[in-house]
């Protein structure tokens, strides 16, 4: 069963402005899917998780172009950085638009080599799991969440009424389609299986982590965090290791899209930069499995109701930005500014997130 994701249309929009398209995200949350339901016939799909394929791009890149020529997919383009050239020279001589989709789940080994070799040439998209929108197949193609009152009145004309224990079952289930489409029966054996896969690719190829058991450790540590100010010291401390450890560790965590560190709202923008963030994780089913609920139900009602629902709430302003192609300048507010500590003295009973500078905070809605 194939759910209709937002990003189509701008996916779409930029392959007729770009030679070449790089769509990021998470393991599993449904890329290669996306791109091989929207792409035409003629376009050629070539997977570098199979070993020869791999080999040639990396050994012979030259003559990896020769052997697939036209529009091509190419699915983790990270396991082949030395393509990289070659499709900067492909795209150069030939002029044409949209000639290479690229997918990839490595921030920072897509990047580097693409930082340096497909400047000015490659349009970078962002997809993450489900969307609440998604997920209910409703209204993808409206624009992305601005806490304007005419704006909200609109989006909540056509918005169905939310039900809470509906809300944190979503939440528990998490948003990967396999679970939301039914293909994964089993929710505690797909996350264990998530993330020992995990461990073994993304996490082996970015560094070598020599604990492997350390490191599920430290993610655990930072998903029972999820909704709080970063403490490093604090992490390295709970997981016996050591902060610049700690620091290297959650830097894979936010190349591999677990992760997101929130900055807080300031009107000096270098005081942004350098102020404590916040930790979200952005997948709130995955964050319950590694902090052991076992029912939406407990949930609901355990200590972590209101940091995993706060949760949730940025994921989708996050989704309703990237998934629409765009970044979103999103902030939390701080306990001392003067526009949002009202707000903090009474963070029981509500979160509050900034865009652009604006606040507009919700225990009960869902946008």
């Amino acid at each position: 069963m194939y759910y209709s994701r937002s990003l189509k249309d701008v996916w779409q929009k930029a392959s007729r402005q770009f030679g070449v398209l790089l769509l990021t995200g998470p393991r599993q949350v449904g890329k290669t899917t996306f791109l091989k339901h929207i792409c035409p016939a003629e376009r050629t799909y070539i997977t570098l998780d199979d070993p020869p394929t791999r080999a040639l791009a990396n050994e012979d890149p030259g003559l990896f172009m020769k052997r697939f020529t036209g529009p091509l997919l190419i699915d983790e383009i990270q396991y082949a950085p030395n393509l990289m050239p070659y499709i900067k020279m492909t795209v150069d001589s030939s002029g044409k638009k949209g000639l290479f989709w690229l997918t990839g789940s490595q921030q920072f080994l897509m990047m580097k080599g693409i930082s340096e070799t497909l400047a000015g040439r490659v349009a970078i998209l962002n997809l993450l799991g489900f969307s609440q929108r998604e997920r209910e197949r409703s209204n993808l193609d409206i624009e992305p969440l601005v806490p304007e009152k005419k704006i909200l009145a609109a989006r909540l004309s056509y918005a169905k009424k939310p039900n809470l224990k509906q809300i944190y079952k979503n939440i528990w289930l998490g948003s990967f389609p396999a679970l939301i489409a039914g293909a994964a029966k089993n929710r505690s054996l797909y996350y264990s299986s998530y993330l020992q896969t995990y461990l073994q690719r993304d996490v082996r190829d970015l560094t070598q982590v020599g604990d492997e058991t350390s490191f599920l450790k430290f993610v655990r540590a930072c998903a029972a965090r999820t909704g709080q100010l970063l403490n490093l010291a604090d992490l390295a401390k709970d997981t016996d290791i050591s902060i610049p450890t700690a620091k290297k560790w959650l830097s894979i965590l936010r190349a591999s899209f677990q992760v997101f560190l929130l900055q807080p709202y300031h009107s000096n923008i270098t005081k942004r930069l350098v102020k404590t963030p916040k930790l979200y994780f952005l997948d709130t089913g995955l964050c319950s499995y590694l902090t052991e609920w076992t029912s939406p139900a407990a949930l609901e009602a355990g200590a972590m109701s209101g940091a995993i629902f706060e949760t949730f709430i940025f994921a989708e302003i996050l989704k309703s930005y990237w998934h629409r192609g765009l970044e979103p300048a999103v902030y939390y507010g701080s306990r001392n500014h003067p526009l949002t500590g009202r707000w903090w003295r009474r963070r029981d009973k509500f979160r509050c997130c900034f865009i652009a500078g604006k606040i507009k905070c919700s225990r009960q809605k869902v946008w």
